[in-house]
């Protein structure tokens, strides 16, 4: 399919090059203090981790502390706020996601509080995850097909966990539960964390989870899993989890997760943290350890990521339609 960034995207990725260096001479060379990374989830999951990675890198390339600010709840609404309503002068980059920037748009209509494309200038997105069923081990369904045969058979009597109310964890669980015509109960955490605790501890038997924050309890057995949500398996050491189309022809799905700075930032800025993230993203080792977490790379620059995120808000605007879903479901 072919991607074209609309008026509103362009006039965002142009207010940039409008606006005056004035920022960035007064300040002296980019960056010459702290950068602060806001994440709209807890410790521990994906975005996080990944989040995290690249401040680490960026904290030796820069010679400047880039810290990890967690603002997690509210469906990363309070989040994206903070990071709106931060100074335009790059010392505030947003961790962006499938579900802050590409279902919530829908998902909350004209009550969401800020638009992706306008308050924001997309830098690249950083990776694409594929995300996994998990149940305790204790589940009765250990394939995809024996748990469409025991929800089938018990309809509404199995509950499920997700990272929240609009994640990419829960409209892809919805999406596989109106593909395979099933009733499982939507149990909503803050994050992915807790509720992959309460999957450990047996308090919930299953989830949908990223592969990066439940890879660890996948390898020790400690969970099991059922099938990854990309059309293709998902890359060593998860390749021998079936995926979910395997079962459910169609079905095809990933999170995401990408960086942005407020509108109106220096275009100088934003070219200098957009060209030091893509030479992370594109250092051998640095691909490495993502992919040991389960994540597959998918840099891009600035425009190419706002296209991107346009297009994630036209297909997930038409599952939350499909599936009815409404903020706090």
């Amino acid at each position: 399919m072919t991607l074209r960034i609309g008026r509103r995207s362009a006039l965002a990725i142009g207010g940039a090059a409008l606006a005056s260096p004035s920022i960035l001479r007064a300040q002296g060379a980019y960056p010459n203090k702290t950068v602060k990374m806001i994440v709209p989830f807890p410790p521990g999951q994906a975005a996080d981790v990944f989040t995290r990675m690249m401040a680490e890198r960026l904290t030796d390339k820069w010679k400047q502390q880039v810290v990890v600010e967690n603002k997690a709840g509210g469906g990363g609404i309070p989040a994206l706020e903070a990071g709106k309503a931060a100074a335009p002068d790059g010392y505030t980059i947003m961790n962006i996601t499938s579900g802050t920037a590409g279902v919530n748009p829908s998902l909350y209509g004209d009550k969401l509080p800020y638009k992706p494309l306008i308050d924001f200038i997309p830098i690249t997105n950083m990776v694409r995850a594929p995300l996994v069923i998990v149940a305790h081990p204790t589940f009765p369904a250990n394939t995809i097909p024996e748990l469409i045969a025991l929800a089938k058979k018990e309809p509404g009597k199995h509950f499920y966990a997700s990272a929240g109310p609009g994640t990419a964890q829960h409209l892809s669980m919805e999406l596989f539960k109106l593909k395979a015509g099933l009733d499982i109960v939507h149990t909503p955490y803050k994050g992915s964390s807790p509720a992959l605790q309460d999957l450990l501890g047996g308090h919930i038997k299953l989830m949908m989870d990223s592969t990066t924050s439940s890879m660890g309890a996948i390898r020790d057995g400690r969970i099991k899993a059922l099938g990854v949500t990309t059309g293709r398996r998902a890359p060593p050491p998860l390749d021998n989890i079936p995926t979910i189309g395997e079962t459910v022809k169609g079905y095809d799905t990933a999170g995401w997760t990408g960086f942005a700075v407020p509108a109106k930032t220096p275009p100088e800025v934003v070219a200098k943290i957009s060209a030091d993230m893509l030479e992370v993203l594109r250092d051998p080792a640095f691909i490495k350890k993502v992919e040991e977490r389960g994540g597959i790379l998918a840099p891009g620059t600035p425009a190419e990521f706002a296209a991107f995120v346009k297009s994630e808000i036209e297909i997930w605007g038409e599952v939350v339609k499909a599936t009815g879903t409404k903020p706090g479901s």
